[in-house]
């Protein structure tokens, strides 16, 4: 057990006690923030438990279903991404994940109480805008007060979140389901407001980042008491200065526009990474994990524990990205779990293209799915969406990143009871294969690491091309 232990924690030496207890509380923060995650997973996931019910309850077509049901939350998701760098800026890191716990509190109330179809898209489209929100201040505040050695794991605690609702929601949807008779499924979506109301609390106990503070509040002295809580033993000015020299270079000229060619690396890695999330079908199979497993032949009762296993394979494979990510790297678990991917979407397609689905062939290729994503794109999106942009400007990239992950999902909860009502799962899952064999060219040419290297430092590397514009600027001008 203690070499477990050290495996995923490991040290390079025995830090000191002040060293160790402000370790301890980063961890705290970073967890508190993270709960985000779990709100987003569950809310994310709640719905698999109510979708035939609530199609059959409304008598909606499938078109109807798909925009006012399965859909709306993802769409208010892209709306938060979207706009998520806003509040994130200006009012503040800290502030935002308050926000984001009014935002899931009222989505849960609304959604359970609500009487037509409409209502109820109005209340899923809320909660969707703070699962958008908090996929860019989460990620963005915990990358900001995290060290370099640990980034990989204390931002992986997101995703670790994430996975943890999800399994919980899967959990919650068979427990429901099978105590309450009618209309359980407003059980099952009201259940989220006791995590929503107890995070939203918790929140109120974590500092300010220090990065937002000297960039968009030049809180310079409120920063430094938060940097030395992160690190009594850092030489706080330094980092101080370090963190503003950074941005010194865009402060002497105009600063240039996000869209602009400066950005155009982290922006095109941003975006590849969050098609190619999306494009391996995982909210495919989170949002219809139960229809695709009767399809399977399983009876609906069967469909919904199985859910619950695969919930459990996703949570057991992201503790071990997060183990892995500080040591192997992103780029070697992308390569894993690409490998991963394929196999498991092409062996499903084969069973589904010739009808020989054998019980439980389908559940199991299924885990190996979830447990490929798990260990990979699952465990790096939001750490390495966090990790590429300038400290300036990193809101905005999380956002846009967060926006292309969110407005594929949305369009793939939108368009798949239409394509599931005219194809078995066959063509689907051999669509998002060959869109892992396209991410595996994607990690082999153009994916940087960026495992144990500051932000500052990946700033110098993404943005400047490897030159220290700091340095450049003590330099004196030639004649």
């Amino acid at each position: 057990m203690r070499k477990l232990n050290r495996f995923i924690s490991y040290r390079p030496r025995r830090w000191p006690r002040s060293r160790r207890s402000s370790m301890s509380r980063i961890v705290q923060w970073s967890i508190t923030v993270a709960l985000a995650g779990f709100l987003f997973g569950f809310d994310t996931a709640v719905i698999s438990g109510a979708d035939k019910p609530i199609q059959a309850l409304w008598g909606l077509s499938d078109l109807q279903h798909g925009l006012l049901v399965m859909s709306m939350a993802l769409w208010g998701t892209v709306i938060g991404a979207i706009w998520g760098n806003y509040p994130t800026d200006r009012l503040g890191r800290r502030a935002t994940l308050l926000l984001i716990g009014g935002l899931y509190l009222v989505s849960a109330v609304g959604s359970a109480l609500a009487s037509d179809p409409y209502w109820f898209s109005f209340f899923r489209l809320i909660g969707g805008i703070g699962v958008g929100v908090s996929s860019v201040a989460a990620p963005t505040y915990i990358s900001e007060i995290a060290p370099s050695e640990r980034r990989g794991l204390l931002v992986g605690l997101y995703q670790f979140n994430v996975v943890f609702g999800i399994l919980m929601a899967f959990v919650s949807n068979y427990v429901i389901g099978a105590l309450i008779d009618g209309q359980a499924w407003r059980w099952m979506l009201g259940v989220e407001a006791v995590p929503a109301l107890i995070y939203t609390l918790m929140v109120f106990r974590i500092p300010r980042s220090p990065r937002w503070l000297i960039l968009h509040r030049n809180d310079t002295q409120g920063a430094a008491a938060v940097l030395r809580q992160l690190d009594p033993r850092a030489d706080v000015d330094a980092q101080v200065a370090a963190i503003r020299d950074a941005d010194d270079s865009d402060e002497q000229q105009a600063r240039p526009a996000f869209f602009s060619g400066r950005y155009r690396l982290p922006i095109l890695l941003a975006f590849l990474i969050a098609f190619f999330n999306q494009l391996s079908g995982i909210n495919f199979i989170i949002y219809y994990a139960p229809r695709v497993l009767e399809a399977a032949q399983l009876g609906s009762s069967a469909a919904l524990l199985s859910t619950v296993g695969i919930g459990v394979i996703n949570l057991l494979f992201t503790m071990l990205g997060m183990a892995l990510i500080d040591r192997l790297g992103r780029r070697t678990l992308l390569y894993i779990g690409s490998v991963g991917y394929i196999a498991s979407l092409v062996l499903i397609s084969r069973a589904f293209f010739s009808g020989d689905l054998g019980g439980l062939d389908v559940p199991l290729l299924l885990c190996l799915f979830i447990a490929a994503h798990a260990i990979s794109q699952g465990a790096i999106i939001w750490v390495f969406i966090a990790e590429i942009f300038p400290n300036q400007v990193r809101a905005r990239g999380q956002s846009f990143g967060s926006s292309v992950h969110w407005i594929c999902a949305a369009c793939i909860a939108l368009l798949m009871p239409t394509v599931l009502g005219h194809f078995n799962g066959g063509p689907v899952f051999a669509f998002f294969a060959v869109m892992m064999v396209l991410q595996v060219l994607f990690v082999m040419f153009l994916m940087p690491e960026t495992k144990g290297v500051s932000l500052e430092e990946l700033q110098r590397r993404l943005v400047h091309g490897g030159s220290d514009p700091a340095a450049q600027r003590r330099q004196p001008a030639r004649a």
